[in-house]
């Protein structure tokens, strides 16, 4: 798109801009990051039909090579990402780093005119998510989080069942992810940075570290200076379900415990954590090991209420329905007092709801959530995954953390975006950048 081709429809209406695109005109994607969710997105993008594959950038040369070459070798290359910003043919972005640039990427990326579909988490503390949703909405950009289960279909019917009252009164929902990885990724030395990574261009905002082979690449995600663990990467999709189905802006409060209890590697994020969400009239658990697998019983998603329970994950969903029973019935019975003093009724159990169950696809969800994103950037409508959405996602997931750090029960207020009554948590709701990509915010914030 040429930048008076920009100028002009940035005038239209969202109606007359849809017609102006036409249903055959293309869109120009570039790629920030060929990691391992990288890859899947390219691999995505290539499935549609109206989309063009113009450029990709990324700091570490063997993938730069590989990206192109996966998308047909044809596409511009810069291990700069700032010049692929100032590139014409770049319509949107897709950005796949490590998560202590995915929120100074997106504000440079909508300040340049692109739409973005942005991988979660969509922040590395709490303040970023603001800075992003006003940024995207002073340049009006479209921005999907990288959350694409909301984009699956069985998702969608079991939000739907759920809002209509299938499983009663929605009280408790329980999230876990257990796994052994025993013992870890190990302690490598401190070393130079290899030549073909540009190591200072990698770290960014985040503070300047010795190179390790762990900071960098896939690893980076078991150091707080980079992402927030298990929580962020993990947990985010399933508490984005969570806050999609119920429609609120966050929790009340959170408590969380844990710690790098087990691996014996270099890693900063927690291998255990427990955390509590109180949200208005419910709670949600999420657990996580990384030292035990056991039965994974807790794991995955499950919604309960008072008739059911909902149990859903990217193969499909299940409903459980629990059954009506005298409550005279289920008070134990015990050798010589065999009622308990209670009388016991001969009715017999049904089902409060009717079992369901509904197949899924991750592939189709994959699929879904970058058509959406496409679909909107001709219509200009917000995505499934707004910016907002993601913004508030990460929210919890950064307020788990923070309980976790500080050993205390946070309280929030949704509304306000504050942390009540603890200064010292507050402080931990913004990070400061490194130079000079500290000027680049300001800039892009003022």
């Amino acid at each position: 798109m040429s930048l008076s081709r920009r100028k002009f429809t940035a005038g239209l209406s969202a109606l007359s801009y849809s017609r102006l695109l036409g249903a055959n005109d293309r869109v120009g994607i570039g790629f920030i990051g060929y990691g391992l969710i990288g890859a899947q997105h390219v691999h995505d993008f290539k499935n549609q039909k109206d989309t063009d594959m113009v450029a990709m950038s990324e700091t570490y040369q063997p993938r730069l090579e590989q990206g192109v070459a996966a998308m047909g070798g044809r596409p511009k290359s810069y291990t700069d990402f700032r010049k692929m910003l100032e590139d014409k043919d770049v319509e949107a972005v897709v950005v796949s780093t490590p998560d202590h640039w995915h929120a100074l990427m997106t504000m440079m990326a909508c300040a340049s005119s692109k739409d973005v579909y942005v991988e979660k988490p969509l922040t590395l503390f709490v303040k970023e998510g603001r800075w992003m949703t006003q940024v995207a909405r002073k340049h009006k950009r479209v921005v999907q989080t990288g959350t694409q289960q909301r984009s699956g279909l069985h998702y969608r019917k079991a939000k739907g069942l759920i809002k209509d009252g299938y499983l009663g009164k929605l009280h408790s929902v329980r999230m876990g992810s257990f796994r052994n990885i025993m013992p870890g990724f190990g302690r490598p030395t401190e070393t130079i940075a290899p030549r073909e990574l540009d190591y200072e261009m990698w770290l960014g905002p985040a503070p300047m570290r010795p190179f390790t082979p762990h900071r960098g690449l896939y690893h980076f995600r078991w150091f707080w200076d980079f992402s927030g663990g298990q929580m962020t990467n993990l947990a985010a999709h399933s508490i984005d379900i969570v806050q999609w189905y119920t429609e609120v802006k966050g929790p009340t409060s959170v408590a969380s415990t844990g710690g790098r209890f087990v691996l014996e590697d270099d890693g900063e994020t927690p291998d255990t954590q427990d955390a509590i969400f109180e949200y208005p009239g419910f709670t949600a658990v999420w657990s996580h090991r990384e030292g035990s697998a056991g039965r994974r019983l807790g794991g995955g998603l499950e919604f309960f209420g008072n008739k059911g329970s909902l149990a859903i994950d990217r193969g499909g969903f299940e409903v459980v329905p629990d059954m009506k029973i005298d409550p005279a019935n289920a008070v134990p019975v015990f050798k010589g007092h065999p009622t308990g003093g209670v009388a016991r009724s001969q009715a017999k159990p049904e089902p409060w709801t009717p079992a369901l169950k509904e197949p899924g696809s991750s592939d189709q969800q994959f699929d879904l959530h970058v058509r959406n994103f496409i679909d909107c950037i001709k219509s200009r409508q917000n995505p499934i995954s707004d910016v907002e959405d993601g913004h508030r996602v990460a929210v919890a997931c950064h307020l788990a953390n923070i309980a976790l750090r500080t050993g205390r029960k946070i309280r929030w207020d949704a509304e306000k975006e504050e942390i009540i009554g603890d200064r010292e948590a507050a402080a931990m709701l913004v990070r400061p950048y490194r130079k000079p990509w500290d000027q680049v915010l300001r800039s892009l914030i003022a």
